[in-house]
């Protein structure tokens, strides 16, 4: 508003599984129904295959039929087993052979192409009867399959966010022709520019500005918000959310890709795709894992042939190189990050780089940037005060009367409080803006028509007045003072002078006088206490002046305040914190901060949902509640709890499990089946599996953090 000072101004694949695609390609959700089938087709043809098994039947104690074709059906159907069931297992392997990567598809095929060639060799009578395992490689196919399916079904779950992001999408949507005829459009006819309505309980088909009407809208798989937000004509629309109430007519402003809810979908994609400093320990561990196992099979065999028999010797190398498959420990990580990678996308937290989210357990600052995040970025009416026996309501109706007609987010804040306490604001005629004074307006009273006028410390210099006793403490603190002052209408004669001032007319008497500032969210001060509760430092930065600052510092605990920092230098006071030796989140509105987000060493934008595309975020938060940080925090410390956990218990799985394998206790007279080390490292597999779909039950909720 011209003329209204303030006191300080605002400067404004996994590696691993790449085999696991029916083709060696490594897909995951459109292969969940292939590996269910054949694991089931391999089932019912392992039946037969163990049933027939002489050396199956052997070991249960029973006969087999002595008809010749009976002796053939394992063969036979152990090869389709190997060829059919084995072949995710083997072009995996090639896979990984050719980028010069062995390790769990290679241990795999290893262990069946073994206990195939020796078990053909055994049917051909080229070798010992005793090497004829058509019964365990059906087995372990079997169980290898099921473990493989269990996985690609998890994986697939994790796609979920993206699905449903995608679902959020109506199937059609209502256009509305220059000549008011509306037609009914797939999304993806939509141009910028295109009027549509979205019907009570319709969703937004694209991004875009309410025309005409007002709706509550569910925004919440948007921002994870779960109250509806009020809509009205001006008002930012985005795709996928819905009007609950009433009809919406909606300008599109954004399409396709442009769309904010294609941005969080390719967030949530390049996020999965992504990789962690703890996935590139697992993945090398996975490498490590195949040369232990490798080493322990020679060694086996080498041991087993001088205190054994060879038959020993390849049945105890097979079982090692079955039970040192990294499988668990390949799917350790990667589950565990895809996972939180959803969880955090449904909480309207959305992981652009999993190294962001992987470091912000380590965080012990947050560093908050003060306007549009700590604040609304908009003034409100934080104090009143009257004069001259005018009671607020009076002052409220006549300062909204006269600010009616202007637009400046100052006037929007008084005629807003107005519309609050339910006010009944009279008609004013004559609206003026003094230019670098304030508005000035004729407004119908019962005492009959007055001039009012609003403004700042100009207005009172100007027609000689002095300001309410309150206005000084108000400025100290940061606050915009703007002083209400009435006259009589001045009668027909005078002539306005060069500036727009009138002559001839009394200097008025101050009614009163109002201070705002801009509102400080009412979240803002539960998300520094749970912050500090946490041990964590917390610091306030903005281009406002010190007095501001230090109010809004003051009023919610901040511990430091960086003040009168111009947005090219935000990012110096981040690495001035670093150099101290502090591990520095900051939480920007992605604006005018992103040398600072780019520095921290996790920047986190907030109240993004519009505009997810921010580059120098590596978290960014759909929702505009500051508390929100404290689910980055929580779920960081989840998913880490969880990869720890399936690491150790992967690795220190293998690394137990072979040793005992490779018949260690042989001496004691303890020696492991080959079936037995399958369904055990199925087990683990699917154990990790399990531990990670935990993190599902993490608490994301601000609200509910916040209170802890």
């Amino acid at each position: 508003m011209p003329g209204y000072e303030k006191s300080g101004h605002e400067t404004s694949g996994h590696d691993a599984h790449a085999g696991h695609d029916m083709s060696g390609h490594g897909g995951h959700g459109d292969h969940v129904g292939q590996f269910r089938r054949l694991f089931w087709i391999m089932l019912v043809l392992a039946v037969p295959t163990v049933a027939l098994n002489p050396m199956f039947a052997m070991l249960l104690g029973y006969d087999l039929p002595d008809a010749t074709w009976a002796s053939w059906v394992s063969p036979v159907l152990g090869t389709v087993i190997y060829l059919w069931g084995g072949r995710p297992f083997l072009s995996g392997a090639v896979s990984e052979l050719r980028s010069r990567k062995p390790g769990m598809m290679t241990l795999i095929s290893l262990a069946i192409t073994v206990a195939f060639v020796s078990s053909l060799g055994a049917s051909l009578g080229l070798l010992a009867h005793e090497l004829d395992v058509w019964w365990e490689l059906a087995l372990l196919v079997v169980i290898m399959l099921l473990g493989h399916w269990l996985e690609m079904r998890s994986l697939a779950q994790t796609a979920s966010a993206l699905d449903s992001l995608a679902a959020l999408l109506p199937d059609e949507a209502a256009r509305v022709a220059e000549d008011g005829t509306v037609t009914t459009v797939a999304p993806t006819d939509l141009r910028v520019g295109d009027l549509v309505v979205v019907r009570p309980g319709g969703r937004v088909p694209a991004d875009g500005e309410v025309a005409s009407g007002s709706a509550d809208v569910d925004e919440s798989m948007i921002t994870g918000e779960s109250r509806p937000v009020r809509r009205t004509v001006g008002d930012a629309v985005v795709a996928g959310t819905v009007a609950t109430d009433d009809a919406l007519r909606v300008r599109i402003t954004a399409v396709g890709e442009d769309t904010a809810l294609a941005g969080i979908q390719r967030l949530v994609a390049d996020a999965q795709a992504s990789s962690t400093k703890t996935q590139r320990l697992a993945d090398r561990a996975a490498g490590w894992l195949f040369w232990y196992a490798l080493g322990a099979a020679a060694l086996t065999i080498a041991l087993w042939l001088v205190f054994g028999t060879p038959e020993q010797a390849l049945i105890r190398a097979i079982t090692v190189l079955v039970i040192a498959c990294p499988h668990a420990l390949g799917l350790a990580i990667p589950l565990v990050v895809s996972l939180s990678t959803e969880r955090a996308a449904k909480a309207g937290v959305l992981v652009k780089d999993r190294l962001a989210l992987e470091r912000m357990r380590t965080v012990d600052t947050v560093l908050f940037d003060k306007t549009g995040t700590l604040t609304a970025g908009e003034p409100v009416v934080a104090h009143l005060a009257t004069a001259g026996g005018t009671t607020e309501d009076e002052l409220l109706a006549l300062a909204a009367a006269a600010e009616a007609d202007s637009q400046h987010p100052l006037a929007r804040a008084i005629v807003d409080r107005a519309a609050e306490r339910e006010i009944e604001v009279p008609q004013a005629t004559g609206f003026r803006s003094l230019t670098a004074v304030g508005v000035e307006a004729t407004v119908p009273t019962p005492q009959g028509a007055r001039r009012v006028a609003v403004g700042g410390p100009a207005l009172l210099r100007e027609r000689g007045l002095d300001p309410l006793p309150d206005a000084d403490a108000w400025a100290h603190d940061g606050a915009t003072v703007l002083h209400v002052v009435v006259s009589p209408e001045p009668g027909p004669g005078p002539h306005d002078d060069e500036h727009g001032h009138e002559h001839g007319h009394a200097a008025g008497e101050v009614v009163g006088a109002f201070a705002l500032a801009d509102a400080i969210r009412p979240e803002s001060r539960e998300a520094v206490d749970a912050l500090h509760r946490r041990g964590i430092k917390v610091v306030m930065i903005t281009g406002d002046a010190e007095p501001v600052a230090r109010a809004v510092g003051r009023e919610l605990g901040i511990d430091q305040v960086f003040a009168g920092v111009r947005p090219e230098d935000k990012d110096a006071k981040v690495a001035e914190l670093q150099h101290d030796g502090r591990v520095v989140a900051m939480v920007g509105d992605g604006v005018n901060d992103a040398p600072a987000l780019a520095q921290a060493d996790v920047g986190i934008a907030i109240g993004a949902g519009t505009d997810v595309a921010i580059a120098s975020a590596g978290v960014i938060l759909a929702s505009s509640d500051p508390r929100a940080v404290l689910s980055i925090i929580e779920l960081s410390h989840a998913s880490y709890r969880k990869m720890q956990q399936n690491l150790w218990w992967a690795a220190g799985y293998n690394i137990a499990a072979v040793p005992l394998a490779a018949g260690v206790l042989a001496p004691v007279g303890f020696v492991m089946p080959m079936a037995v080390g399958a369904i055990l490292m199925s087990a683990s597999t699917v154990i990790v599996a399990l531990n990670a779909q935990l993190l599902r039950r993490t608490d994301l909720d601000p609200a509910h953090l916040a209170s802890r």
